[in-house]
């Protein structure tokens, strides 16, 4: 759930789209009180200082009476009293609305109005330059005729409309009003937009739309969704082991959320990530330091960014900016990125696999046989990518049981170890995990799988491998990172059904 506040006009609140009622003018002026000083401590006499020019013995107790209503409204604020002052950490967005701060009187708040005023004035110019609509454009250019980013702005969109001429006259007016009133030529952008529509070289503003279309049976992950939607516009990070569908999380919270992002969103598997994003918003062969060109691009401006299978914390270090979002999907949990919130996929809870292979392949024939798909489902660790391929195999088979799709499989684990051609989709996760580990990693995941045992300790690890405990503790830890493996209490692990079918059969393969 999300919760987000503007100040530019009343102050408002939303929870995800629906706006919230915030009671009368003093409560709303405590809580803007609290959302100006966002993340910084206030005390009693502070707040009262704010919000009461003229205070009265008994304005501390119509605070504190406040403040719980506002607890009581907002209890996602988590507004507690803190070495008797209070803190509020909030998403706060410009909704390009009138007067900042509209309807709240005293000192301090006439104070803050001048100094919005400008954060405003910037926050409409932001939301005209996305949307470029030439009558919005001439009225904000006749309210402020001496500001040069609006009618640059102007030029653009008059241009773009197909009225040059238009354009180049606006262009000679702004020059005579600024030689006249200040004495300047205009400024870089008003001349550069000028060049532009001589040179016939200015092109629309690229809206990069490119989040990957949702799943329409997508289930489960709640608890990570709703974490992640208090995060954003924070960056998110999914970790988890492949087939455990992060990229199908971070699509879903990438489309719950791309309102809040009116700049557009970007998607980058891997790879030249700072360059991928420049390309994205019409920047063609970025050279020099990439990062540093892409925050100065994004400045001022919201877009959504999900980077899929982040290989290495370098890729995407330094490209956050302020108002921008950023979901990141890898295997390893990347630490030494800072300020990121991490969530973690696994198998699906097990009712939401069930209606997940009720999805896939049908509600009437998964329910026909409920303990054959119950012993499916663990097989496969509850995760999504493999119910996906084993549902629609299926489906594909309409004559076939969930009971004959086990004994298959039990026969496949019998014979040389080698996976079938319609089972390697199925495997395709641990496939390419495979590729990445170590010797010393594989050969630990085949003694697990040859012991056939489920959880073991660091102690039996070294007995079955071979290898010096010290090193040991090394490779489980490994496999732990990328969650081939997973840590119960120190030094006891437990491999997940799915892990162990897999290396069992590659184990086989070994010894046939």
């Amino acid at each position: 759930m999300s919760l987000r506040f503007s100040l530019m006009g009343p102050v408002r609140a939303w929870r995800d789209e629906e706006e919230i009622e915030l009671g009368p003018r003093q409560q709303r002026a405590v809580l803007a009180a609290l959302l100006l000083n966002n993340g910084i401590r206030l005390s009693n006499d502070q707040l009262v200082s704010m919000v009461w020019d003229h205070p009265t013995p008994s304005a501390v107790m119509a605070l504190r009476t406040y403040v719980y209503k506002i607890r009581k409204t907002l209890p996602e604020l988590n507004l507690k009293s803190r070495d008797g002052g209070y803190t509020v950490r909030a998403e706060i967005v410009d909704d390009c609305r009138g007067e900042p701060l509209e309807g709240l009187r005293s000192a301090y708040f006439d104070a803050q109005r001048v100094r919005l005023g400008d954060y405003r004035l910037k926050a409409r110019e932001d939301c005209l330059e996305r949307e470029l609509d030439v009558l919005e454009l001439q009225k904000h250019v006749a309210a402020f005729p001496l500001r040069e980013r609006p009618r640059a702005l102007l030029m653009r969109a008059l241009y773009l409309e197909g009225r040059q001429g238009e354009a180049l006259d606006h262009f000679h007016r702004a020059r005579a009003l600024l030689n006249e009133e200040l004495g300047l030529e205009p400024g870089p952008e008003l001349r550069k937009v000028h060049a532009l529509i001589l040179k016939g070289d200015l092109t629309p503003p690229r809206r990069p739309e490119q989040l990957l279309p949702d799943l329409i049976d997508f289930t489960g992950r709640v608890e990570e969704i709703a974490q992640a939607l208090r995060t954003l516009p924070g960056a998110v990070g999914i970790t988890g082991m492949r087939g455990s569908g992060k990229t199908a999380l971070a699509t879903r919270i990438g489309h719950l959320v791309r309102g809040r992002f009116p700049d557009g969103q970007i998607f980058v598997r891997g790879g030249d990530v700072a360059g991928e994003l420049l390309r994205a918003v019409g920047v063609e062969n970025p050279v020099g330091d990439k990062a540093a060109l892409w925050r100065e691009t994004a400045r001022g401006r919201r877009f959504l960014v999900v980077v899929d299978d982040v290989q290495d914390a370098a890729a995407v270090r330094d490209l956050a900016t302020p108002g921008s979002a950023m979901i990141l999907t890898s295997v390893h949990r990347l630490n030494e990125l800072p300020g990121v919130t991490w969530l973690k996929t696994a198998g699906l809870a097990e009712r939401e696999a069930r209606d997940f292979f009720r999805k896939v392949l049908g509600p009437v024939r998964a329910d026909a046989e409920p303990g054959q798909a119950e012993v499916l489902l663990e097989r496969l660790s509850r995760l999504p990518g493999p119910i996906r391929v084993m549902g629609g195999k299926l489906s594909s088979r309409p004559h076939w049981t969930t009971g004959m799709v086990l004994l298959q499989m039990e026969r496949e684990s019998k014979l040389d170890g080698v996976i079938p051609s319609d089972c390697a989709a199925m495997f395709a996760p641990l496939i390419a995990a495979e590729e990445q580990l170590s010797d010393p990693e594989r050969h630990m995941l085949m003694c697990f799988a040859r012991q056939d045992a489920e959880v073991i300790d660091s102690h039996h690890a070294a007995e079955m491998s071979g290898a010096d405990p010290g090193e040991i503790e090394l490779v489980l830890e490994s496999l732990t990172g990328v969650h081939l493996i997973e840590p119960l209490v120190l030094g006891r692990y437990r491999l997940p059904h799915f892990v162990r079918l897999y290396f069992g059969r590659r184990t086989a393969a070994l010894t046939t």
